[in-house]
């Protein structure tokens, strides 16, 4: 069963979508001032480098002296290269200032795993740092997990913004950067975003010879979602309808990026001269049942995609409840537009674009 409630804004709860595991010492201490400022530093450092991270999630971090001034700022930039806290720490050790790091402030629990970069607990415990707050526990069911315990084990003070009776907004913040991660590796699929745009009527048909009719800022903001996203799910209806690139416009992309492109279709429905051009910039999957979508976007590496579609397919995803958030673009008479959201969490990565300030939510959605 689904409760439904009408909100304005995003509930900040634990519901299990994203619980703490691995937790030790879970005091309920205030957060400080200069903690406060480290977290929304490291959670848009991390900010910046969404929509290239995948499969690990986007992650940041910031190590304070013991008067909370900033030594070090960094995030995880892709997979691969180095995790968020190390980076850090490399940072800090060549500017000199290793040896006053006395706070880390990391949106996520370090991981205390070998993979392809050593664990970030022991990066910590390089430095002489007393104390670490985290925002969000490690949600990996196929890691050990234990970072925070590590850390606990070598004599640190680890804090915790879930139990800081203070910490409530920042919780929500590092919570929207994780969720994506949290619903691949807990749930099996990628978080889906659906964007829908409607004109005055309410349809989503532009005028003749034009492909949209949202204002300048929407298209940003549509741009700035592709961006932050690993991919595109789309239709065979629009592909022939508008035979659309999916490129990011209008806002700088990260360099080099090449993303996944799931067309839902027949392959004889999609042009042989589209698929080759799209080719050049995206993985390309078919999908010849919508039935198929979930088991094939859990076969990828992507974390966040983005629905654009007619209304065929959207209709299809809100018949399976296959959708995570649903944007809807709608512009009135005026030619003004207006920006809601429904939820089926109580966390969205929606939340972290300064366009969340002038959405209304419409619905949230959460299992009893």
């Amino acid at each position: 069963m689904r409760l439904c409630a009408q909100s304005a804004s995003v509930l900040i709860q634990s519901d299990g979508f994203l619980g703490v595991q691995n937790s030790p010492d879970k005091i309920a201490a205030f957060v400080p001032e200069q903690v406060k400022l480290a977290f929304q530093a490291a959670v848009a450092e991390a900010c910046r480098f969404v929509g290239q991270t995948a499969p690990n999630p986007a992650v940041g971090c910031v190590l304070l002296s013991a008067e909370g001034q900033v030594l070090s700022l960094a995030a995880h930039h892709k997979a691969g290269q180095l995790h968020a806290e190390r980076l850090a720490c490399e940072q800090a050790r060549a500017a000199g200032v290793l040896h006053q790091v006395h706070t880390a402030v990391v949106t996520l629990e370090p991981c205390n795993h070998t993979g392809r970069t050593p664990p970030c607990t022991e990066a910590l415990l390089e430095t002489p740092v007393k104390t670490i707050w985290i925002g969000c526990a490690d949600p990996n069911p196929r890691v050990a997990g234990g970072g925070a315990a590590r850390l606990v084990q070598a004599g640190r003070t680890v804090q915790w913004l879930e139990h800081a009776p203070n910490g409530a907004a920042l919780f929500a913040l590092c919570r929207a950067l994780l969720a994506p991660f949290v619903q691949k590796t807990v749930h099996g699929r990628p978080w889906l975003t659906v964007k829908q745009a409607l004109n005055s009527a309410g349809t989503m048909v532009p005028p003749t010879g034009q492909t949209t009719f949202t204002t300048p800022d929407s298209l940003a903001f549509a741009h700035k979602l592709r961006r932050a996203t690993d991919g595109i799910v789309t239709g065979t209806g629009t592909v022939q309808a508008d035979l659309p690139s999916f490129t990011v416009r209008h806002v700088t992309d990260h360099p080099n990026r090449r993303r996944l492109l799931v067309v839902c279709g027949q392959a004889a429905h999609v042009p042989h001269a589209w698929h080759a051009k799209v080719e050049q910039q995206f993985d390309v999957l078919l999908c010849p049942d919508a039935a198929m979508l979930p088991s094939l976007l859990a076969s990828t590496d992507a974390l966040w995609l983005m629905v654009e579609a007619g209304p065929t397919l959207l209709a299809t995803l809100k018949a399976q409840n296959l959708w995570d958030d649903w944007l809807s673009i709608r512009q009135n008479a005026a030619g003004v537009d207006h920006f809601s959201v429904s939820t089926q969490h109580d966390v969205t990565p929606l939340a972290l674009f300064p366009e969340w300030a002038r959405c209304t939510q419409e619905q949230t959605c959460f299992p009893e």
